[in-house]
């Protein structure tokens, strides 16, 4: 395949009607050292890929597959992307 280098930046996060386990932990961490002001934590995970597309669009349908088939489980994540021109 040949055309531009774009950069994927890839945000997936648990549903927001689930609890997240981690978020909790670190929500409790933080009040503890004296954030108080903290009221909720979600914790997710950031991917970043750079691929090669004949257009932007292009590129996000290629990561749109790469979270469908293996980087995100819709059952219990969401995911945004993020695509820019290297």
């Amino acid at each position: 395949m040949s055309g531009r280098k774009f950069k994927i930046g890839i945000d997936i996060m648990l549903l927001p009607e689930l609890l997240d386990p981690q978020g909790v932990v670190v929500h409790k961490a933080l009040q503890q050292m004296g954030f108080e002001g903290v009221e909720k934590v979600r914790v997710g995970k950031h991917i970043d890929i750079e691929v090669e597309a004949s257009s932007k669009e292009e590129a996000i349908k290629v990561a749109e597959e790469m979270c469908s088939k293996l980087l995100a489980n819709p059952v219990v994540e969401t995911y945004r992307i993020n695509a820019e021109d290297k």
